[in-house]
């Protein structure tokens, strides 16, 4: 029986994008044992996942490495494949003793440790979610659905439902997720921006029916006293919440739609099919191509091509992101 170990330790949007590659590994080999190895942060992505059979954490900031070894040799995997270009977890499957390991580049550390590789040097370039499904497509996997998955569980939902109640917000309300904050992972939007985008969503929204949740734990507390300002019902801090990452899944999952740059609550809303309106540079490293939210109902909004040429300098400078894309454009996707 084929063993397989999925390999992704970085960001929470990046475990997103192997969802759809573990989907796709038990419809070829549904009598595999498949198991994923996550950073303990973002473990949470795959919980309750019906494709996977193990889940194995690495605590990469308190040094770990031995115990990770023992954990990942302990589930005698056949196969590995390493879909982000990872130092430590290559030799993590090195001397967990995997026979069939695959890794994506050509590194040092994969040569070191007999990795067979596949490029990623694609022209166009392709979305993060494609190059994850290579790796798969490199032991015989044939697909080009790349629809990511998340699940939640009953008790969440009904989690979720109990905490709306508590907020105030009827069951028959519209919820908009503004997730404002992006951990300077991608070009983004300033809270001034977001700010004036709940502002015009409370206008337009006559039946008053809109409640707005904010979810980003880095809000400045300045913005935080400009929605205090506001002095409206429909707007919610749930921060104090959604610290714990299967909370925030667990609102999201509750929620209509969701407005964000490109980062990870992004991509959790895209794995629970719910609506989403995406914020996006046009430089090629955060182009929606290869970032973009992925789903029948996903919108990616692009700073025009014309705006770029006129306004953004070098690959180094600023993105003038808030030029090429403005509220309205934003708001006429909403269905308020």
């Amino acid at each position: 029986m084929r063993r397989i170990l999925v390999v992704r330790t970085d960001r929470v949007g990046d475990v997103v994008m192997i969802t759809p590659m573990l989907r796709e590994l038990k419809k070829k080999f549904p009598d595999a044992y498949l198991g994923a190895l996550t950073s303990e942060k973002t473990a949470a992505v795959l919980h309750h996942n019906p494709h996977l059979d193990a889940l194995i954490t690495d605590d990469t900031d308190k040094g770990a490495f031995w115990k990770t070894v023992r954990s990942i040799r302990s589930h005698r995997f056949t196969d590995a494949l390493l879909v982000w270009p990872a130092k430590r977890a290559a030799y993590q499957l090195f001397l967990a003793g995997i026979p069939r390991r695959i890794g994506v580049g050509h590194k040092l550390y994969e040569a070191i440790t007999f990795m067979r590789t596949v490029t990623r040097d694609y022209d166009p370039p392709q979305h993060e979610a494609q190059y994850c499904m290579e790796l798969a497509r490199a032991i015989g996997v044939t697909t080009d659905d790349l629809t990511p998955e998340l699940y939640v569980i009953p008790q969440e939902r009904h989690w979720a439902r109990a905490y709306f109640q508590q907020l105030g917000i009827p069951d028959a309300s519209f919820v908009v997720v503004v997730h404002s904050g992006c951990r300077n992972t991608s070009p983004n939007w300033s809270e001034e921006r977001y700010f004036q985008l709940i502002t015009a969503m409370l206008e337009k929204d006559a039946a008053r029916r809109v409640h707005v949740l904010l979810t980003a734990l880095e809000m400045s507390d300045g913005f935080r006293r400009q929605i205090a300002g506001l002095r409206d019902a429909r707007v919610h801090d749930v921060t104090p919440e959604v610290g714990p990452l299967r909370r925030l899944i667990s609102v999201i999952a509750a929620s209509n739609v969701l407005v964000a740059s490109s980062t990870g609550p992004l991509h959790l809303a895209s794995g629970l099919g719910i609506k989403t309106v995406g914020i996006y540079c046009r430089r090629p490293l955060f182009r929606a191509e290869r970032w973009g939210a992925l789903g029948p109902v996903a919108i990616n909004l692009e700073v025009p091509d014309e705006h770029c040429s006129a306004h953004c300098g070098a690959q180094g400078d600023p993105c003038a992101i808030e030029g090429g894309i403005g509220v309205g454009d934003v708001l006429r996707h909403l269905d308020i």
